[in-house]
């Protein structure tokens, strides 16, 4: 070691402790000799300079040694210019972050990723063998939903019900009736649904309850907090207030002799509306949604919504047809609803409940999602209301149901037009969606045909933007003739709430009950089912596997650009291409006859355009694009590469939520 003597004018080093006992016999004279040669010397120095005679720096040298070497340029130059370098690499990486953040598009949300299933319980799978479908039944067959890679299910209302209307006459909005099962069951299902990845949104029906809920009861003997949760009004047995006509047909006003006037239901005289300009209304239907939300369920499909407000001057609404006789006007489209579907006032509510579902949203990947319902038909400004302001959210989505019309006059022009509808009248940013059935509707492989199924499975699937399957619309089941009704609208909506086909055993698996099922089984079942078309490449189930797969992992299905490119009375064909990616894809959708397409014209295309799904076996592996041939109900999704961009150049026949481009380079999307 080194021993330091300082003085005022200079320093010594000297080798070796102070203290001599540590000090060999041997080592002095060696000692010394090391000490001169590695002395100091800065007796010489004038003031303020420094200098010293040591050659280079040495191992255990004190802090007073290296400081006067690091002052020297040789080593704080190196050390001055790491520091800097330092420095402008975290303030160039905190930058590009920045940018990287600033530039990139909202992820997408699982329910933008996702097809949705709508589960109907009565009719998906019985676990105890009633013949009716329940909550067990459903967490049996998850397994179905990760082989069709669906990752959000909408179960229809499993409320506790009288089931005058099948579970959307509401007893107690917080339990579970027990045709479904327990609270306990419906936990059971959601912790393994959440478990799996798969999302639970819910059925809410806030227009009306049933006339056995308690808030009824309450009402019709005038206790006071309750008096006015519903619409009552003077009037006579026989002579309602009004011509107002409900959705089921009839006045929609019913004499109640217990209150001595008239309450206004919207739909069966069991299902009295809810009066939502009593603000305690509104506060116990919220309530209803924290209930449901704490429990974790991941969203809501608002029932109706149109319905929940009337004006409250009670004037007729004008006829249809002003020569109509009065007393005939019996229907719900007998009449104008000025004075009954979407007041003023509604979407109010409806953006309330929306911050409800917003508070909840914080935790990151738990979003709760809001879908609403509303037949708007021929007046879509009013459905397009409800996805907000550019200031106010509303609705994450409103269903769109125009495509159920798709058979009315099934061809390709028909298609474009009513994709077209959705698509121009959607506010700029918003987000599509896509519906081809439900339990309300016809089922569409019997509207259209066994023979179209794939095709417009294809297009549902391949459209941007959210699709809705209706359960049993992945194998293709059709409307059955049913033997006994049970829909309270008449046999109208009973054929296509019929049991799903599992297999072809007994009940086509869907329940043990040696007594029958709730519905009639389809007779097709044993050729019509998941178990037989799991083992058949082109089955319909096969196909929906496929492109659901295809759709969430593929960037240019999920963002890309939607472009119109073909049209007439056989096929529809448009484009999904993304800026910045030099692949893309045609789909060609053929709702005719059999037929050659010619797209030649489309200057955008290559000539060879690969074949990457067909809905039909032994279809060509490519097309020539002058000469793409498809039969009757036959889908193509043609894959081509190419630099040039349809939309650049075809701005009215393009569409897109919003813009993103691809930066191969980093294998990221930014906004362009």
């Amino acid at each position: 070691m080194l021993a330091l003597q300082t003085s005022v004018s200079g320093l010594e080093l000297k080798e070796g402790l102070e203290n001599s006992a540590f000090e060999g016999d041997s080592q002095p004279e060696q000692s010394s000799r090391r000490g001169q040669e590695q002395a100091v010397s800065m007796e010489d120095c004038p003031a303020g300079e420094e200098s010293y005679t040591q050659i280079r720096p040495y191992a255990g040298m004190p802090k007073e040694v290296l400081l006067l070497y690091s002052s020297k340029a040789r080593y704080r130059l190196p050390r001055e210019i790491l520091f800097w370098l330092t420095v402008v690499c975290t303030l160039v990486l905190v930058a590009v972050t920045i940018t990287v953040i600033v530039l990139s598009p909202p992820c997408l949300s699982w329910w933008q990723t996702s097809p949705v299933y709508q589960v109907y319980p009565r009719s998906f799978k019985d676990s105890d063998a009633d013949g009716v479908g329940d909550l067990r039944g459903i967490k049996e067959k998850l397994s179905h939903f990760q082989y069709l890679n669906i990752k959000a299910l909408w179960i229809s209302p499993f409320y506790k019900s009288p089931m005058k209307d099948f579970g959307y006459d509401v007893e107690d909005f917080r339990a579970v009736d027990p045709l479904f099962g327990t609270m306990e069951d419906f936990d059971d299902l959601l912790a393994s649904m959440h478990s799996m990845g798969i999302k639970l949104i819910m059925d809410y029906i806030p227009n009306h309850t049933s006339d056995k809920h308690v808030w009824f009861q309450l009402s019709r003997n005038r206790t006071d907090y309750y008096s006015d949760f519903y619409i009552w009004v003077n009037c006579t047995e026989g002579h309602p207030p009004n011509n107002w006509v409900s959705v089921f047909g009839n006045s929609t006003w019913t004499y109640d002799p217990e209150r001595g006037q008239c309450y206004f239901h919207q739909f069966l005289k069991e299902q009295p509306d809810l009066n939502f300009r009593n603000p305690n209304v509104i506060g116990e239907m919220t309530d209803i949604i924290h209930f449901w939300l704490k429990k974790g369920v991941d969203g809501f499909r608002m029932d109706a919504v149109k319905h929940m407000l009337e004006a409250t001057h009670l004037r007729n609404e004008p006829q249809v047809n002003p020569m109509q006789a009065p007393e005939t006007v019996t229907k719900e489209f007998d009449l104008y609803h000025d004075y009954t579907y979407t007041q003023v006032g509604l979407h109010d509510i409806l953006r309330g409940w929306r911050v409800v579902l917003d508070e909840y949203s914080r935790e990151p990947g738990r979003y709760r999602f809001m879908v609403t319902e509303s037949y708007d038909y021929k007046e879509i400004e009013k459905t397009m209301m409800y996805y907000g302001t550019p200031f106010i959210k509303e609705a994450d989505i409103p269903f769109n149901f125009y495509l159920l019309d798709l058979p009315d006059g099934l061809s390709g022009v028909r298609a474009k037009e009513l994709v077209e509808l959705w698509m121009s009248n959607m506010p700029r940013g918003k987000w599509p969606n896509w519906v081809v059935g439900n339990h309300d509707k016809p089922r569409m492989s019997s509207r259209a045909g066994q023979e179209y199924v794939r095709a417009i499975n294809m297009l549902l699937l391949t459209l941007p933007g959210t699709p809705t399957t209706y359960y049993g619309e992945e194998i293709g089941m059709e409307n059955v003739n049913v033997s006994v009704t049970q829909d309270p609208f008449g046999n109208s909506r009973d054929p296509s709430r019929t049991p799903m086909q599992w297999n072809g055993n007994l009940n086509a698996g869907f329940s043990d009950s040696q007594n029958g099922t709730w519905l009639d089984i389809s007779p097709n079942y044993k050729t019509i089912n998941v178990e037989v078309q799991q083992s058949d490449t082109f089955s319909v189930l096969e196909l929906y596997r496929t492109l659901s797969l295809l759709r969430e992992k593929d960037i240019v299905l999920l963002r890309g650009w939607l472009c119109y490119v073909w049209e007439d009375t056989n096929v529809f064909a448009f484009l999904r291409e993304l800026d910045g990616l030099d692949r893309a894809f045609l789909v060609l959708l053929n709702f005719g006859e059999d037929i050659e397409t010619d797209l030649s014209t489309i200057t955008e295309l290559p000539d060879q355009l690969n074949v990457r799904i067909s809905t039909l076996p032994d279809t060509p592996s490519s097309f020539q694009k002058s000469r793409i041939r498809t039969s009757k109900g036959q889908g193509l999704l043609l894959e081509y590469f190419t630099s040039q961009r349809f939309h650049t150049g075809h701005s009215s026949q393009c569409y897109v939520s919003e813009k993103a481009c691809y930066l191969s380079a980093l294998d990221i999307l930014y906004k362009c």
